[in-house]
């Protein structure tokens, strides 16, 4: 039987990534002097589209010469420092108790990561997570103890409340509803991937979390496997949506380790996909239900899907910037 033909029996069988026989690695030819003979660079992929010159802005620094987890956290800082977008950053909708706190994390093409969850006070979590990365032995700072070691770098404390938030809080109030599930009204994650002039690749991710969530609730974003996943032999992966449905099968890590053993960026999305409805069948049912990934290989292949409709992504490639609608396997 063929992969292609295969791989649609993977939610029904539930077989692993382990199928698939031939490794994406430099050894068959997908090395960055391979690459960069093959297409051009430098290609960026983001999540939705944030009305802000998000990819070019990486393209940007890139060109000056910055590296790559300097482009990282330059083009996701701008999302956070809007007070426009509410998922992410300053003006991100707090949780039932009245506390907007932020999840963030990056990874370079060494492997090397960061993270922070539920920093408050600290509008760029990208670059907090960041520091983490570079300044300690840790990979993630978490609450009270993130703030403290934002502060020591040279953070500036700061209230992260808007006027839109605090009104959009006090209407919650007069109902006290909540619903977890996130749509393409609720996304809830800025998800960056992209790879350099040389082929090498690395990513990050920033959000306030769901609204209205439980005090100190965190979900995939800032979790590395989970919201975002780069191996520099292989590619990059970045989710949004329901963080706890894509925590539970480790996500972006499983669309990596897909396209690992011979996938394409976009089979790898719509395994993933599958695979988190095979072992949560409940989401099948639920009509708002989003998650959904983007994904990059080092042949510069990019790939995207939500298991509803409703995602978007910005594509820079080849001098061109784009939003684009993301397919979907759910009607």
């Amino acid at each position: 039987m063929k992969r292609k033909e295969f791989l649609k029996y993977l939610p029904v069988i539930g077989a692993s990534a382990a199928i698939f026989t031939r490794p994406r690695t430099a050894a068959f030819g997908y090395g960055r002097n391979n690459q960069a003979a093959k297409i051009s660079l430098p290609i960026v992929l983001s999540t939705w589209d944030f009305k802000l010159p998000v990819n070019e802005t990486a393209v940007e620094a890139l060109r000056n010469g910055r590296s790559l987890v300097e482009a990282v956290e330059k083009s996701i800082g701008l999302v956070e420092e809007d007070p426009k977008i509410t998922s992410v950053g300053r003006g991100g909708y707090p949780d039932r108790d009245g506390h907007v706190s932020l999840d963030a994390c990056i990874m370079d093409e060494k492997g090397d990561a960061g993270s922070v969850m539920s920093l408050e006070h600290v509008v760029h979590a990208i670059s907090v997570a960041r520091m983490v990365m570079e300044k300690t032995p840790h990979v993630v700072l978490a609450g009270d103890g993130a703030l403290q070691f934002a502060l020591e770098q040279g953070f500036t404390r700061e209230n992260l409340e808007t006027e839109e938030s605090m009104n959009a809080y006090k209407e919650w109030l007069k109902t006290s509803g909540y619903n977890p599930v996130p749509d393409n009204h609720n996304h809830d994650t800025i998800g960056l991937i992209l790879m350099g002039a040389n082929g090498d690749i690395a990513g990050g991710c920033s959000t306030s979390g769901l609204a209205w969530k439980m005090h100190g609730r965190v979900g995939d974003s800032p979790i590395i496997g989970a919201g975002l996943y780069v191996d520099n032999e292989i590619g990059a992966a970045s989710s949004t949506g329901l963080g706890e449905a894509v925590i539970k099968v480790a996500g972006s890590f499983l669309v990596v380790e897909t396209m690992r053993h011979g996938a394409s960026p976009q089979e790898a999305c719509e395994v993933a996909l599958r695979r988190i409805i095979k072992k949560q069948p409940q989401y099948a049912e639920v009509n708002n239900f989003l998650v959904g990934f983007i994904a990059l290989n080092k042949n510069g292949e990019i790939g995207a899907c939500s298991y509803r409709k409703g995602l978007q992504y910005s594509l820079w490639r080849d001098g061109n910037n784009s939003v684009v609608d993301a397919p979907y396997i759910a009607g």
